[in-house]
């Protein structure tokens, strides 16, 4: 669809609305496919665990179908998607669900964790040892998650690559899922609940969240600053008449700036709340230590103090 729209000067789309969203969709894609089997597998995985009375904490699914799968699905089968190489404002929307808020959802649903308990014996072997392959340590290690991370839409913005994307729908397709993946391995190691190696305590991955702030916001303010447009000529053919693409640019660059801001410090609110839970559990598990500890010493001085059998009776005197 988007080599045509450009070569015919316009896309037929109306001006963006709200209602846009609700009223045009794209359910035939891949990532649609793999939203639809990424639900059904994880769902499926909640009913084994019930099915054999295992509890399964309600707010993980929730995280995971609707807050991860859900928002996904907002901004790439809804009238998000239909208008992303139409506005550049639009696909900063999905750039920053796709990258930023889907993979946070998703970490905190902890799918892995629901495999590893559903899975038999053998496929739970094979995901241990993938999970702790050095392959997935170079990749899950926090200073390459988040140098790929940040590098990631620098490359894509500032090269011809985003040009690309909105010439060639199976690569438009791809840098969606390459959003994903590379939200994933960042979000992942710091904020999910899943088994993962290279997991840093918690001042660390504070600290790795608050140096991600400063790369959305150059990367923002560059955006809205630039003038040349992100992908050259391609919106000004559109011939829409509707759209200005330099003032959209510069919508395109603040809703970066101040989205990434917001998901960062909401995130660290995320973190705090982990860190609080965590030191309360370290505490009750100390505690839990320290009675038992005091039980046992009771117990042996109880059995120091409490006399033994009575001693044998003196012989008559004679």
């Amino acid at each position: 669809m988007a080599p045509l729209a450009a070569s015919r000067g316009d896309t037929g789309l109306p001006p963006f609305s709200p209602a846009a969203i609700f009223t045009q969709f794209n359910l035939v894609s891949l990532i649609a496919l793999g939203l639809v089997i990424s639900a059904s597998l994880y769902l499926y995985g909640v009913w084994r665990l019930q099915q054999r009375g295992d509890h399964w904490p309600v707010g993980r699914t929730v995280a995971f179908v609707a807050g991860g799968l859900g928002s996904i699905a907002a901004v790439s089968v809804t009238g998000i998607e239909a208008y992303d190489t139409t506005l550049i404002s639009v696909h900063m929307v999905q750039h920053m669900v796709l990258s930023m808020v889907g993979p946070i959802f998703l970490a905190l649903g902890a799918p892995t964790t629901l495999a590893l308990r559903v899975v038999r014996p053998a496929p739970r072997k094979l995901l241990l040892r993938t999970l702790h392959s050095r392959f997935v340590r170079v990749l899950t290690f926090p200073l390459v998650a988040f140098g790929l991370f940040i590098a990631n839409p620098f490359v894509l913005y500032f090269t011809g690559a985003y040009r690309q994307t909105l010439e060639h729908a199976w690569l438009h397709e791809f840098v969606h899922l390459h959003f994903v993946v590379t939200g994933c391995l960042f979000f992942w190691p710091l904020l999910g609940l899943d088994p993962l190696p290279n997991r840093w305590p918690y001042p660390g991955r504070a600290l790795l969240m608050v140096l991600s702030v400063p790369f959305h916001t150059v990367l923002g303010l560059t955006i809205m600053q630039s003038k040349e447009l992100l992908g050259g000529d391609w919106y000004p053919n559109l011939g829409l008449t509707w759209m200005d693409p330099h003032a959209d640019q510069v919508t395109a660059g603040g809703i970066l700036w101040a989205g990434g801001e917001i998901v960062s410090v909401t995130m660290l609110g995320i973190l705090v709340v982990q860190w609080v839970r965590q030191s309360e559990r370290e505490a009750k598990r100390i505690d839990r230590a320290l009675d038992r500890q005091e039980a046992e010493e009771a117990r042996e001085k109880a059995k120091i103090t409490t006399p033994g059998d009575p001693a044998p009776p003196e012989p008559y005197a004679r």
